[in-house]
């Protein structure tokens, strides 16, 4: 089996998520080992880069992808992203073990929770019918799309 080295990944995050949009800015003004590329799933862009991805799927969880292909969700993406951050790239070793895995695993799925919590419900709010993905039908004007942030909690304009 050859191992490619891992270069530069790319983070796909929810950016209708608050929490998951903290961690990316979070990411972003740590020190790097690894370049992290940061990209909404469910993006143009990230189709565009991945079309072999269930971008779906990507909604629901992280996942991180290697320059050389690798893929990475749920706590191995938490876990690679801590990897390619200088300092806390020790925490991720010790993370990746055995029972650090179960931690990070718990650590995820707490997050999952609060993300599920936060979510604004897909459906009629307001007189306007409004999708996860940031399109929105209102019987007047008919669907338009508002972009990811467009039912970012208090972000939801009606009008």
């Amino acid at each position: 089996m050859t191992y490619a080295p891992v270069r530069r990944l790319t983070v796909l995050y929810d950016a209708e998520c608050p929490l998951c949009t903290w961690v990316r800015n979070w990411l972003v003004k740590q020190r790097q080992l690894v370049p992290l590329d940061l990209v909404p799933a469910g993006s143009d862009e990230a189709r565009r880069r991945f079309p072999g991805i269930d971008h779906g799927r990507t909604l629901d969880e992280i996942t991180v992808v290697g320059d050389g292909g690798q893929v990475y969700r749920g706590p191995a993406a938490w876990v690679v992203c801590l990897w390619a951050l200088a300092e806390h790239r020790p925490m991720a070793h010790r993370v990746a073990s055995h029972s650090g895995g179960r931690f990070a695993r718990g650590v995820v799925l707490a997050a999952a929770k609060y993300r599920q919590g936060q979510r604004p419900p897909e459906g009629w709010q307001g007189g306007v019918y409004r999708r996860a993905d940031g399109w929105m039908y209102h019987p007047q004007r008919g669907w338009s799309y508002g972009g990811p942030q467009a039912c970012a909690p208090g972000g939801c304009a009606t009008g």
